[in-house]
């Protein structure tokens, strides 16, 4: 069940209902949330719902015995809780992926090993929802949060459906506290969720899956298409991977408001970054910020005494996990490296931690306007690996980027003319420019007249439904 698809309406329909008419007893409130989640969750495949529901229990119990205990003890009951939890996810996601990398070793070293890959079948959402249980077992361990002994409180904070299965990945100390307090309906939070819905749903509708089907031909078979079809191609995945995880992250906000919860924001129109540092405080802020607090700053005190190879170390480290967290692929893997380094002029000219504002006008200074193209250039090269099946076939993409065919018209088929594509993802950037002090890019309820809002309203709903498509996955479902 997925937010852009029928059953899920109908599914949101009935459960907003019985939700709220609950809304007098928390406890009643929560189970219904819980249950809600957990239906959704058993949607796609109920045998992963017992997994989701052991890892929970198992994190509830061992959140109260690292509170309660001390020393040595303490830590031992922390280190269970990442063994277990992690390891379901590394058991699930990279048993494959390590099977097959010593496979590959062993064949460049002409040897035979009579081992196989496993069928094994990624649970939905695993990532995330593992990422969620260790913050909290190491904000307990921390003394950040105390341990959540509410059984309601803590399976709902887990399985919170908007934002189970592609995050964004809300910290105990943002979601619990919401769901202890007693949530009465509010019209405008209502309202507010309504339209970041409807952003949302435009963006992935009518954006990215059309993006993606002038675009999975050519990254299949890059070798067939000139330069010009490789760089526009390389521009929509750009495209396609904001729209489509940008968009999801908007619905689960809304949807949330919708519910009386104010969850992590996710995005912050991250192509006007001015550097990576920038852009990677803009994109998927709730893992940018999980890996800072629990990888880069542990690692950052631990390299102290290295200076700027210290610092570089610890940026490095940082991003080659979060290439390893989206995937099992030397394509993920390289991509986090080479994000890592692009810190390393920043680190030099002691420019990292600056902050960049944009400034206030319909049109940036030309030094603004080039950091900007700057970074989303190499954000766009950089993509073209984490979008490959390989690295051998990003390297060709690479390649054939490079060559006389750069002035030929780009070929690219599908739903939707090029053009008109191409058009509405300048919108999108246009809009969400003119909107970037606020919180997503149709936040238009201080409009002055109505009729404009309506007006507005009814055009995206008309492009969703001539140009949009329904009931297709998430691109980060896959993560």
């Amino acid at each position: 069940m997925i937010f852009n698809s029928i059953p899920f309406v109908l599914f949101f329909v009935v459960f907003f209902a019985v939700y709220w008419l609950s809304q007098k007893k928390i406890k009643l409130q929560n189970g219904i949330l819980l249950a809600g989640s957990y239906f959704f969750y058993a949607w796609w495949d109920w045998r992963f719902l017992l997994l989701l529901i052991a890892c929970t229990a198992v994190s509830y119990f061992l959140g109260i015995k690292i509170h309660s205990s001390e020393g040595k003890a303490k830590s031992r009951w922390l280190l269970a809780g990442i063994l277990i939890e992690a390891g379901a996810l590394v058991y699930f996601k990279y048993t494959n992926f390590f099977i097959q990398s010593l496979l590959d070793l062993a064949q460049s070293c002409h040897i035979s090993l009579s081992i196989h890959t496993l069928r094994i079948l990624l649970p939905l959402g695993i990532s995330f929802y593992i990422f969620r249980i260790l913050s909290y077992l190491l904000d307990v361990y921390y003394q950040r949060v105390p341990p959540e002994r509410d059984t309601l409180v803590y399976f709902g904070y887990v399985a919170f459906f908007p934002s189970l299965v592609s995050g964004p990945i809300d910290r105990a100390k943002t979601l619990m506290p919401q769901l202890k307090n007693k949530r009465t309906f509010d019209s405008g939070l209502a309202a507010d969720g309504t339209r970041q819905i409807l952003w949302g749903l435009f963006k992935k509708a009518v954006i990215a899956d059309n993006c993606a089907m002038l675009i999975d031909p050519v990254f299949s078979h890059s070798s067939a298409y000139p330069a010009s079809t490789l760089w526009l191609s390389a521009f929509l995945y750009t495209m396609q991977l904001y729209a489509d995880f940008s968009g999801y992250s908007d619905m689960a906000i809304g949807i949330a408001k919708l519910l009386g919860f104010r969850i992590t924001r996710n995005f912050q129109f991250p192509f006007f970054a001015q550097n990576i540092a920038d852009y990677w405080r803009r994109w998927h802020i709730s893992l940018t910020t999980w890996l800072t607090d629990f990888i880069f700053t542990p690692a950052s005190i631990r390299f102290r005494n290295w200076g700027n190879f210290g610092l570089i170390l610890a940026i490095v480290i940082t991003f080659l996990v979060s290439g390893i967290w989206h995937g099992a692929n030397w394509t993920f893997v390289l991509w986090g490296f080479l994000h890592g380094c692009y810190y390393i002029p920043l680190i030099l000219r002691g420019t990292m931690h600056k902050k960049r504002k944009l400034p206030p006008g319909i049109l940036p200074s030309r030094p603004i306007l080039i950091r900007i193209f700057s970074t989303f250039a190499l954000v766009l090269l950089t993509n073209i690996i984490f979008r490959s099946a390989s690295i051998a076939e990003a390297f060709a993409y690479y390649k054939g980027l490079v060559n006389a065919s750069i002035v030929t018209m780009p070929v690219l088929q599908g739903n939707m003319n090029v053009f008109a594509l191409l058009l509405f993802v300048f919108i999108m950037l246009i809009i969400e420019w003119l909107q970037r002090d606020k919180e997503f890019g149709l936040q238009i309820g201080d409009l002055p007249k109505r009729a404009w809002r309506w007006a507005i309203y009814y055009g995206i709903v008309l492009l969703i439904v001539f140009y949009g498509t329904t009931n297709t996955e998430f691109i980060y479902f896959q993560f």
